[in-house]
């Protein structure tokens, strides 16, 4: 059973257009994957009303899962976390850091921007949002070698769809919170009929075996190329 905020977070990600569904004509991402779903959070910050709508379920999420006083600060990731990081640290009453994926080449070479005058902060790390969660690690170690504590990170978007995501997490040590995912997105497309029955079923048939629809369906790239 979907939580009705993350059907509510859903619809906002599919009226924008922040997540899309084409099934015939498949993603193709740089790694090689193709998909029949693609998703663009950075998209939301052009819609002022529905990214508060969020940003207002992310910060009560926060207080009600993490609690005001485990934190110190709201880091944002380079580049999709810093705005997220932004609203949330605005609405948290929380200073806000920011964290590049390598160090500045010059000057102070900080890799960590803002002011964290504290030894052992409870940093809670903001990112748009995470797919098997490998590339967190940068901003979670960066932050422990600045002698900040992290169990904590929020996005506004999970996958859902990997193992590996909360695996590496659990690894890190730290606990991941999410408005919603590609099952709740599915859900509310079927509800609403956003798209046609042969769309819905093809993205149910991905989310629930990735690696084997991608197998099934590399003809259909083929055919975009020769087009």
């Amino acid at each position: 059973m979907t939580d009705q905020n993350a059907k509510i977070a859903a619809k906002i990600l599919l009226d924008t257009k922040s997540v899309l569904f084409n099934s015939r004509e498949p993603f193709v991402f740089t790694s090689g994957r193709i998909s029949p779903v693609y998703v663009d959070i950075r998209r939301l910050i052009s819609f002022p009303a529905e990214r508060s709508t969020l940003m207002d379920m992310g910060a009560a999420l926060l207080k009600e899962k993490v609690g005001l006083d485990n934190i110190d600060f709201v880091a944002g990731g380079e580049t999709a976390g810093i705005p997220y990081a932004a609203f949330l640290s605005d609405r948290l009453n929380k200073p806000m850091l920011y964290i590049r994926k390598k160090p500045k080449g010059f000057g102070r070479m900080a890799q960590i921007e803002g002011c964290m005058d504290q030894d052992g902060a409870n940093v809670i790390l903001i990112e748009d949002l995470q797919t098997d969660g490998g590339s967190k690690k940068v901003f979670i170690d960066a932050l422990r070698a600045a002698g900040a504590k992290i169990a904590h990170s929020f996005v506004v978007f999970h996958y859902g769809i990997f193992p590996q995501s909360l695996e590496n997490m659990k690894a890190a040590g730290v606990e991941l919170y999410n408005l919603t995912d590609w099952w709740a997105v599915l859900d509310v497309a079927r509800e609403n009929k956003y798209f046609d029955d042969e769309t819905l079923a093809s993205v149910e048939s991905f989310l629930n075996a990735p690696d084997k629809w991608a197998e099934n369906n590399a003809h259909l790239v083929k055919k975009q190329e020769q087009a």
